[in-house]
């Protein structure tokens, strides 16, 4: 599983509704508001780094009121969960 960590500025009077829509956007896993220099933190997960192509500068960055982005990959996870059996649920190799 490849993880980009995607920082999203968005135009301040839609910034709930591109949260809902990159939240929908196959690929993205989670949306969080936050405060600082970014709107919006976007969580992406996929099999294949191409794929972060076709979900970040394809779709995610084609949302309306997205004003920028800077996507950041991560190399390891570290946590306490298990993270990658509960995001391999119903996904196949």
């Amino acid at each position: 599983m490849i993880t980009a960590i995607v920082l999203i500025s968005a135009d301040v009077d839609r910034i709930p509704e591109v949260a809902q829509e990159i939240a929908d956007l196959e690929g993205v896993t989670e949306v969080y508001s936050v405060a600082g220099d970014a709107d919006l933190v976007a969580m992406v997960r996929v099999r294949r780094h191409e794929a972060l192509a076709d979900v970040i500068a394809d779709r995610l960055n084609k949302v309306t009121g997205v004003t920028g982005t800077n996507t950041h990959i991560a190399f390891r996870t570290y946590s306490s969960h298990d993270l990658e059996s509960a995001f391999s649920l119903g996904i196949e190799d």
